[in-house]
């Protein structure tokens, strides 16, 4: 990661306008990762992410035995499960939540103790969620303290079956019990009350998993039975909740128009394009590849406030996004039982009431529950992201829609211009962000 506390200033005042795209999704890049040194053979994945969590998880399964050769979006990889085993270090997971939770439950089949540990805010993330279905399956996983906090160690080896809800929507924890099913004994079944993104399943299908999907009312009963994984191609979409970024800039920055191509469309995934429509946004989807994949052209819009439900966006990430609409909309926008976003990079609910406020809006949390009320115009101010990628681009998105003062410059804390600090978290899951911001803005001034 860059160097700590980077400071970013974004004026507003320009118009964004071209096309673009994002990187690879990073759910499926990490899963495709992991799948692959998994598989029997050799892999072949394209269009992956370069974001620093990815990478984390490639240095994963290279330092548990996988070979990967190639470097920025197109590898290879060599796996099998006879190359895996447990290694005397500890691996490093980074900021990635997601690589520690999916890799619990690889190294969970892995005889022996696998260390994992993260950057000082991956260890303040619960891994009990993770845990406690893993010690079902006869694993052991310890952490610090009843959360079960980073480091932690996974003792792996012999491994049965369980039929499990999860207390929480996590795709994160349907993940690992899935990965860690495929090679336990018995059926491993995973009931969602709501459903959550099917990249697991749907990947481990295509690689030959024995593995069942159905319908169970607003979610799924996925059932799996030890299979043996055939290597296979990947190729990597654009990652939507990324997209989300640039959806909402065209949407709220004054005579904007954005075009995204190649972003992942599934279901489960672009929840955020449905409450966009409803709060009165010009969006355009043109899907291709039997729907899965397609661009987004969005223009500038006038918006009114809604009602967001955490069951249209599970994940909850295009939450500090969404707020940013909810700022320019007339009207109050109530985010509906997102408390879950308390154990995310950051307390990304607290965090997304101090970014409303930071631009002269008003947030009010209540409960599980966040209030945005808009309409006042958007007003340049500064924010520190806490280390959380998804806080410090919703910031810039929101400076951007800031009107530019007469005389605005680039220096830090000029009328006309948002400073953001802790910008090096967004090399996690976009480097290029900050390039693509000006590159649509016309090029730097």
């Amino acid at each position: 990661m860059a160097g700590a506390h980077e400071v970013h200033t974004v004026t507003g005042g320009r118009a964004l306008l071209g096309s673009t795209r994002v990187p690879g999704d990073k759910s499926i890049s990490h899963r495709a990762l992991l799948l692959a040194a998994l598989a029997e053979g050799t892999s072949t994945i394209s269009g992956l992410s370069t974001g620093e969590d990815v990478v984390c998880t490639r240095r994963a399964i290279e330092i548990l035995g996988a070979e990967v050769i190639g470097v920025g979006t197109e590898v290879t990889v060599q796996g099998g499960r006879s190359r895996l085993s447990a290694p005397e270090r500890p691996i490093d997971l980074g900021n990635s939540g997601t690589g520690m939770r999916l890799l619990a439950g690889v190294v969970a089949t892995v005889p022996g103790v696998t260390h994992l540990t993260g950057d000082a805010s991956l260890c303040t993330r619960p891994m009990d969620r993770v845990a406690v279905p893993l010690a079902l399956m006869g694993a052991q996983v310890e952490g610090a303290g009843d959360r079960c906090l980073p480091p932690i160690a996974v003792s792996g080896g012999a491994l049965v079956g369980i039929d499990y809800t999860p207390p929480m929507a996590s795709a994160q924890v349907k993940g690992a019990i899935l990965l860690a099913g495929l090679d336990a004994d018995g059926e491993t079944v995973v009931r969602e009350a709501v459903a959550t993104r099917t990249h697991t399943e749907d990947m481990l299908a295509e690689a030959g998993a024995n593995i069942e999907v159905e319908v169970w009312g607003s979610g799924r009963i996925i059932r799996l039975r030890r299979s043996a994984l055939a290597p296979v191609t990947h190729s990597v979409p654009g990652d939507p909740s990324q997209a989300a970024f640039w959806v909402v800039a065209g949407v709220v920055v004054p005579a904007s128009r954005i075009t995204v191509e190649d972003v992942h469309l599934g279901p489960e995934r672009i929840g955020f394009l449905e409450v966009l429509r409803r709060m009165g946004a010009d969006l355009v989807v043109d899907a291709t590849q039997g729907g899965h994949s397609g661009s987004i052209t969005v223009g500038y819009s006038t918006l009114v406030g809604t009602t967001v439900e955490a069951a249209e966006i599970p994940s909850l990430d295009e939450v500090p996004i969404l707020a940013v609409a909810a700022m320019a909309a007339a009207g109050t926008t109530r985010f509906r039982d997102v408390g879950e976003l308390r154990v995310k990079e950051s307390d990304r609910l607290e965090g997304t009431a101090r970014l409303v406020r930071a631009f002269g809006g008003r947030a009010d949390i209540e409960g599980e529950d966040l209030l945005v009320t808009g309409g006042a115009g958007l007003t340049h101010g500064a924010i520190d992201a806490q280390g959380d990628h998804r806080m410090a681009m919703a910031a810039a998105i929101a400076a951007a829609a800031c009107p530019a003062a007469t005389g605005a410059t680039d220096t830090y804390g000029a009328s006309g211009a948002t400073v953001i600090t802790g910008w090096e978290s967004v090399a996690t899951s976009y480097p290029d962000f900050a390039y693509t911001l000006d590159q649509l803005a016309g090029g730097p001034r």
